[in-house]
Order: C-alpha cells, then sequence, then structure tokens
C-alpha cells in the first residue's frame, strides 16, 4: 500500500472486518470501525474549530486519542500528543482533547478561544464538549479530501512532521522490518514522541497491520511474532527502536 497523505489510509474500500487496532484490555477494533469512526471524530471536530493551520492537543493512549488524532489529520490540523498543562501562549491551540476528569480539574489552560474537548464521563461543565457523545452521534460519512502531503501532521513543540514525512518513515520501517498485513506492532513508546507515532500507528496502518496500545494489562500485546516500538527491552520478538524512524 501506497499513500503520501493519512486520509488514503481510512478511504472507503480499507473497511473491512480485519482487526485494525487492539487497545490495552485486549478488546479489538476492525478496519470498518477504525474509518468510520475516524470520520466521524474529523465532523465532530470540525465543529469545535478544527481545521488546517490550527494545532489540537490530545491526552492520552487509548482508541478516543487516536481517534481524535486521526480526524484531525483529515481536517488538515496538526497534532501534539501530551501537550504541556500551560498552552496560554500557544497560539495555534485550537483544541484539546483530554479525559474529562484533567479538564474539570483544571488542569490545562488554554489561549483564549480554544475548545475544551473531553471524553470519558459526562461533563458537568456546559463548556466541555463530550467526546464519545459527539463522534457516536455524528455522520459516518466525510467529504472528498485533496490534502497537500506537505501539511504538516504531528508537533512535539519543536518540530514539525508533515504527512509526507511520516508516510515516508513508515514506508522504510516496513521494508527495514519485513512488517506485513496482520503483524501486530505495539506501542511501548510514549506517543508525545512523534517517532512512536509514525512507527506505531502510521507504520502498521500503512502495512495493514495491526496497532496494540500496551498497557500494564496488555495480554494480547506479548504474541510471539509481534512488534514492539521501544528503545528498552520489551517482552516482543522484535523491537522497532526509534532511532530508526527517519524524521529531520
Amino acid at each position: 500500500m501506497t499513500a503520501v497523505t493519512v486520509d488514503e489510509l481510512l478511504t472507503r474500500e480499507l473497511r473491512d472486518d480485519r482487526t485494525a487496532l487492539v487497545d490495552a484490555t485486549g478488546r479489538e477494533f476492525d478496519h470498518h470501525w477504525l474509518c468510520t469512526t475516524s470520520w466521524k471524530a474529523g465532523n465532530f471536530l470540525r465543529h469545535s474549530g478544527v481545521r488546517k493551520g490550527v494545532t489540537v492537543g490530545i491526552v492520552g493512549e487509548n482508541p478516543l486519542a487516536l481517534l481524535a488524532f486521526l480526524g484531525t489529520s483529515m481536517l488538515e490540523g496538526t497534532t501534539r500528543f501530551e501537550p504541556p498543562t500551560d498552552l496560554t501562549d500557544v497560539d495555534d491551540v485550537r483544541a484539546l482533547v483530554a479525559p474529562v476528569d484533567d479538564l474539570e480539574a483544571g488542569r490545562y489552560d488554554l489561549p483564549r478561544g480554544a475548545q475544551r474537548v473531553g471524553y470519558g464521563a459526562k461533563p458537568t461543565e456546559p463548556d466541555i464538549h463530550h467526546f464519545d457523545a459527539g463522534v457516536w452521534s455524528e455522520n459516518p460519512s466525510f467529504p472528498p479530501l485533496d490534502i497537500d502531503p506537505e501539511t504538516v501532521l504531528l508537533t512535539d513543540g519543536d518540530r514539525t512532521v508533515t504527512h509526507k514525512t511520516a508516510l515516508e518513515a513508515a514506508a522504510e520501517l516496513i521494508d527495514d522490518y519485513g512488517l506485513e498485513a496482520g503483524d501486530r506492532v505495539v506501542v511501548r513508546a510514549p506517543l508525545s514522541d512523534p517517532r512512536a507515532v509514525v512507527a506505531g500507528v502510521l507504520t502498521p496502518l500503512l502495512a495493514e497491520g495491526v496497532i496494540v496500545l500496551a498497557g500494564d494489562d496488555a495480554e494480547t500485546a506479548t504474541e510471539d511474532g509481534a512488534y514492539a516500538v521501544s528503545s528498552e527491552s520489551v517482552p516482543e520478538s522484535t523491537r522497532i527502536e526509534l532511532d530508526d524512524v527517519s524524521l529531520p
């Protein structure tokens, strides 16, 4: 599979019942769910002002956080995983997607006009948009896209990574490690590092493999033959080193 923008990994033709994602509890989600729900996430985030040229902070490493990333990418926005708690001086941050409990506790300070989007428990504060409920009620389709491959996809606050650069790096990893369709790639490095997003999310999507979001109880993550994205010792049979991810 070849792709130069992330939306090409979520096309209508790729909707089928093959497993695309496994969460930390071992729950599996298929490609049909991932594609359709990513479109719904994009439709929902559009209402919160996400568009080209703005940044969305995303807190967490779970299916909803991943959907927020993919939805943002289809809106030509930039994702910053695990942003700092004080974002008041980061003018391009348009929305923050985080657990409702964190938002209601006032853990994050946002620039004026930025939207708070919470997942998990239903918010009690009216200015927190409920991501879970909003996504499930959105239209499960998305308008045709024509994203410039040079559009910025990811940032860690210091560097930026475009769609094209990220997917070229993912393609290199597929060749270097011999990834094939159905192979599981376990995310054991923080998504705040763009290299972990490329290796752990985009690479298995491009290879038509399986993203495994690891946690302490991620029993399915340690199967024989699984790859792990990490720079430390892991239980999986093969480790994808972050230093092998070719980003500028």
